[in-house]
């Protein structure tokens, strides 16, 4: 059975533009893309007339949203904030799983591990990012400190088993003792480790880049800023290839930093994240991250107790509108942050990230102000 996705323009990725073609799906996966007046749609025919047709959105960095905790969801919760990632546009995420306890943290991870099999009608969870426990607690951010460890391969050894494999992405902190280290064994693992909550100075830094780090969590939060004469981990971060996270939320990141940082490291080498909490898409009140309280007021979430922020509000479909509205570029340009560039920190790009044949039919449909009218999860159309 074939599903057709016509009338639309489609990203091409190769072209950095969008062309008029027709999509097929087959057996979940993109099957060709063709010219309107070619051929014969046999099947399933979806009009998206006038509308863009783009990759769907990848995020590397979310701790919830619609009420849902990832520290504390059941496989029902899991299945319930994957069905509103899609609704926003997202189609491949990691579900972020703050410090906690090792039992709690094991629950939690079972409770992914199960969603990920079973899942349905939402967003496809890849696996797991652990945002800790190897952080530093003078750069914890909203970390609880308390739980906070220096490197444990036998711990994360032991998470990865009770995940069955499915742990993909971790935040280390290059000043931890054994960090540097340790990453070629994490990444022995299957984890793509990624640096951050930190204050290491530039050649620690660069000790865990050139040891396989490969990525930079939430850049220029949480962590050590610039100096002249004391570059530091920002200063490794930005002189190097590593990948960098930004949340485009208008809060963590002034635009006019978000421009910088785009100037600095070039398109291809920026993922937009949203480092959401489970207030996302709801309104003010008083919310959970892991064990934190969390007081959000216009949509700025902050730990109650310090007034420190802890994560976001932010959707991927509003991320979007953010880079564009912050850049002044077109949809074409920003595309990547959201979409190819993940997959390939990832390394995932060979299976999603952009619309090309033999890809996860993975498709998020867009109307003239680029706003998220329809999302495609492996050729299935996401009902809400």
């Amino acid at each position: 059975m074939k599903t057709w996705i016509t009338g639309g323009y489609v990203y091409r990725l190769e072209k950095r533009r969008m062309e008029r073609k027709d999509l097929c799906i087959e057996n979940g996966k993109i099957s060709g893309l063709y010219d309107p007046e070619e051929g014969i749609r046999d099947g399933e025919v979806y009009d998206a007339c006038g509308k863009y047709v783009v990759p769907g959105f990848i995020d590397l960095h979310t701790h919830g949203g619609c009420g849902v905790d990832v520290n504390a969801a059941s496989r029902e919760d899991f299945q319930k904030i994957g069905n509103f990632f899609a609704q926003q546009g997202t189609t491949t995420w990691l579900c972020s799983i703050l410090t906690d306890t090792e039992e709690q943290t094991k629950a939690c991870i079972r409770e992914a591990a199960a969603h990920k099999k079973e899942g349905k009608n939402c967003a496809n969870l890849l696996g797991i990012h652990l945002e800790g426990p190897f952080l530093s607690k003078e750069y914890k951010g909203a970390m609880p400190e308390y739980l906070l460890k220096e490197a444990d391969l036998d711990l994360l050894g032991r998470y990865q088993e009770e995940a069955e494999g499915a742990i993909r992405y971790i935040t280390v902190s290059p000043e931890v003792k054994g960090i540097p280290e340790a990453i070629p064994q994490i990444r022995e693992m299957g984890i793509t480790v990624a640096i951050g909550h930190s204050g290491a100075d530039y050649e620690t830094a660069w000790s865990c880049i050139r040891q396989g780090a490969k990525a930079c969590t939430h850049t220029f939060n949480a962590m050590g800023l610039f100096h002249q004469h004391r570059p530091g981990m920002m200063g490794a971060v930005l002189e190097s290839d590593l990948y960098c996270e930004a949340i485009c939320d208008g809060r963590h990141l002034h635009p006019g930093t978000v421009r910088m940082l785009l100037k600095v490291k070039g398109k291809e080498r920026v993922a937009a994240v949203t480092d959401s909490i489970m207030a996302a898409g709801l309104p003010d009140g008083e919310y959970k991250l892991g064990v934190n309280d969390v007081i959000v007021e216009n949509q700025d979430a902050k730990l109650k107790e310090t007034g420190v922020r802890a994560g976001s509000t932010l959707t991927t479909g509003q991320a979007l509108k953010n880079l564009i509205k912050f850049t002044g570029e077109g949809l074409e340009d920003v595309l990547p942050l959201l979409t190819i560039n993940p997959a390939k920190i990832l390394g995932e790009d060979g299976r999603i990230g952009s619309l090309e044949p033999g890809k996860d039919a993975d498709a998020v449909i867009l109307d003239q102000q680029y706003n998220v009218t329809d999302t495609f999860v492996k050729g299935i159309k996401i009902e809400k």
